[in-house]
């Protein structure tokens, strides 16, 4: 995949169609300080436009391969264009990761991009780990290298509601009290 590619693509094509989108996953995740080998772009984008980024991908050469109520996912014949996942926003607290979301640039400050904050990125790694558990060591380094470079500075309320969401308390007590700052 040719993430530079692909990015000034689908982010050039979202900003003329008005589409609300933030980077998410592992690439997000190494947009924070965060080493991190990834294979796709993610994104999460707002339910209400993901009509116009259907038809965004089918026209950059994309097909869907999966769609649901949560999620659709393209892929290309074209492997320079690999793979984009799409997470649906459309619950509070999704809509809300959006509006939060912070502009970054990327490829030596060529392309500003929309990602999520890295509490937030934290909220879609609990998820994660409570939807696929096949994952759990991927999602939790993630986490855990987050709290580690931004401890002082995380929303730790935020945090704790994303773990109480998925009934994982105990999990967020034992990484608060290993990376929050004292």
């Amino acid at each position: 995949m040719d993430f530079k590619l692909v990015t000034e693509k689908l982010s050039e094509a979202f900003e003329q169609n008005q589409v609300h989108y933030a980077l998410i996953g592992g690439y997000a995740v190494s947009l924070w300080g965060i080493p991190r080998a990834t294979v796709d772009l993610d994104f999460l984008v707002r339910r209400d436009d993901m009509d116009k980024v259907r038809e965004i991908a089918e026209s950059l050469g994309y097909h869907c391969i999966h769609a649901s109520e949560n999620v659709t996912q393209f892929d290309a014949v074209d492997t320079v264009l690999g793979e984009v996942d799409f997470l649906h926003a459309f619950r509070p607290a999704a809509l809300a990761m959006l509006e939060r979301a912070e502009l970054k640039t990327v490829f030596d400050g060529q392309q500003p991009i929309p990602v999520i904050l890295p509490e937030d990125l934290i909220g879609l790694k609990v998820q994660a780990l409570a939807n696929k558990p096949s994952r759990t060591a991927i999602d939790k380094a993630d986490i855990e290298g987050l709290m580690q470079i931004y401890g002082d500075q995380l929303d730790w309320q935020r945090v704790a509601g994303y773990f109480a969401l998925f009934e994982m308390t105990e999990l967020y007590l034992e990484l608060k009290e290993r990376y929050h700052a004292r």
